[in-house]
């Protein structure tokens, strides 16, 4: 998992550094492919089926810019300007095991409350990391995202969630960015590994579904960010698998 995990990190570092106003999302989508395939590895989305919207997703990248939430679609004729930010997750398959990680990027210099949206999800993310050590909950790990993201004037986008990784994609748990007394609390153990992603809005936190039935976007317009890291619950700690 490692293995996969820095995979995944190098792809985004290099997307990170292709983001510019006048690179159209797909462009960031062929090199992504190019880079996964060279590695000997398999995309993780290209193909990956999901009930709900009755087809298997076309692409290696999700590609959300603005108030795209997730699971944006790349396309050539999505041209990025200055002053967007777009989220880019990804994941692959590599030695029968997955990796997963997002992150949002800013194309040239954006607002101040923009600014401040990527840094309160991103430090929301790395709370959360902190808490993923064996006999917390899982409540500590969402509570974590919850309290500085709410505590900074932002909201989370509850339709979707993060979860447990391993040989498969998506495993359990489920591990929403807030604490919903419904859902399972379980104790965290050495040798699981999640995927923890606060999924930020900047203004309310609804969310619904485009017309290609699987980019969501903010009901209000706002912008979203996206940040994503698979983690191993250690004895040493949390072990980040997706960056070095």
């Amino acid at each position: 998992m490692r293995a996969a995990g820095l995979l995944v990190y190098q792809v985004l570092q290099k997307m990170k550094e292709m983001v510019a106003e006048g690179v159209t999302t797909m462009d960031l989508e062929v090199e992504a492919e190019r880079l996964i395939r060279d590695a000997g590895a398999k995309p993780a989305f290209k193909g990956y089926y999901v009930p709900a919207v009755g087809s298997r997703f076309p692409y290696v990248l999700c590609t959300s810019v603005n108030d795209e939430i997730v699971h944006g679609m790349p396309s050539a004729k999505r041209v990025l300007k200055r002053g967007d930010i777009v989220s880019i997750d990804t994941g692959v398959q590599l030695h029968g095991y997955y990796g997963d990680s997002a992150i949002t990027v800013p194309v040239g210099e954006v607002n101040g409350q923009v600014q401040r949206l990527l840094d309160v999800t991103r430090e929301a993310l790395e709370r959360a990391i902190d808490q993923a050590r064996p006999g917390n909950r899982l409540f500590d790990i969402c509570g974590a995202v919850e309290r500085y993201v709410t505590e900074n004037g932002f909201s989370i986008v509850r339709e979707y969630v993060g979860h447990g990784i391993g040989t498969q994609l998506h495993e359990e748990p489920q591990v929403p960015n807030y604490i919903e007394r419904k859902n399972e609390n379980p104790r965290l153990k050495e040798g699981m590994v999640l995927a923890i992603e606060p999924m930020v809005n900047a203004g309310k936190p609804g969310s619904r579904l485009a017309p290609d039935r699987w980019t969501a976007v903010t009901k209000d317009g706002s912008y979203a960010a996206h940040f994503e890291h698979c983690v191993a619950i250690t004895s040493a700690g949390p072990w980040v698998l997706t960056r070095p």
